[in-house]
């Protein structure tokens, strides 16, 4: 028996200002190091203790990630940080005011970029100090692998490399272990392992600093899923 547990980063400061954040590098608000310490006590109460952690390389996913680790006692684990459980990248929405953003583009289509499965909102270009070519931490990245913007169902076909290569590799070695991310790309991996649908993913909400444990049998099948 194998216990994957996902946590989704506590509030970020972005969250808590209300703006689209993406792949922008923002820090935990102070509720947000709490949910993170709570989240650790929750994981630590479960009696599940993970082997073997990931997580993406924005500073919000790995600081709660830190933070949940010392709350357990588990500082020495193993931790992979991968860009491909970044966040969906909002593209030139990053940064913007969410209530702003619907005043000027109305509340339908900004629902649509952010609920949709296959619409991606606008793009960057290449110029913009947001395009994440111009951070030292994706320089090693092709052009194709570099967003401009992402729909979830981009995520999900970014994410499913790190499920399939890394991942299930941790589980089969390690049989019990954290993944520290963000909300869509979360729902890429719940997606990809309960066979979800697309009408039914774009429904799924995961909430900031809520461990979710997810069993699975020898076979990597699902077997129970629930929050702690």
């Amino acid at each position: 028996m194998n216990h994957l547990i996902l946590l989704r980063h506590g509030q970020s400061e972005w969250n808590l200002s209300n703006r689209f954040t993406g792949w922008t590098d923002v820090e935990l608000s102070d509720k947000g190091r709490q949910e993170a310490a709570e989240a650790g006590r929750k994981i630590l109460a479960s009696g599940v203790m993970p082997r073997y952690c990931f997580t993406s390389y924005l500073k919000r996913a790995i600081h709660t990630l830190d933070i949940a680790l010392d709350t357990m006692g588990r500082d020495w684990l193993p931790v992979v940080k991968d860009w491909h459980l970044n966040e969906r990248h909002y593209g030139a929405l990053q940064g913007l005011d969410k209530t702003d953003t619907a005043k000027k583009y109305g509340d339908i289509q900004v629902h649509i970029w952010r609920r949709s499965y296959d619409v991606a909102p606008p793009e960057l270009t290449a110029d913009d100090p947001r395009f994440p070519g111009h951070d030292e931490r994706y320089s090693f990245l092709t052009a194709d692998e570099l967003p401009l913007a992402e729909s979830l169902a981009d995520t999900v076909e970014r994410v499913r490399p790190c499920w399939q290569e890394l991942v299930i590799p941790a589980l089969r070695l390690y049989g019990d272990v954290l993944i520290t991310a963000h909300g869509n790309s979360l729902r890429a991996l719940v997606m990809t392992l309960l066979h979800l649908s697309p009408g039914q993913i774009v429904s799924e909400e995961i909430p900031t600093g809520t461990p979710r444990i997810i069993t699975l049998d020898d076979r990597l099948t699902v077997t129970d899923d629930r929050y702690m």
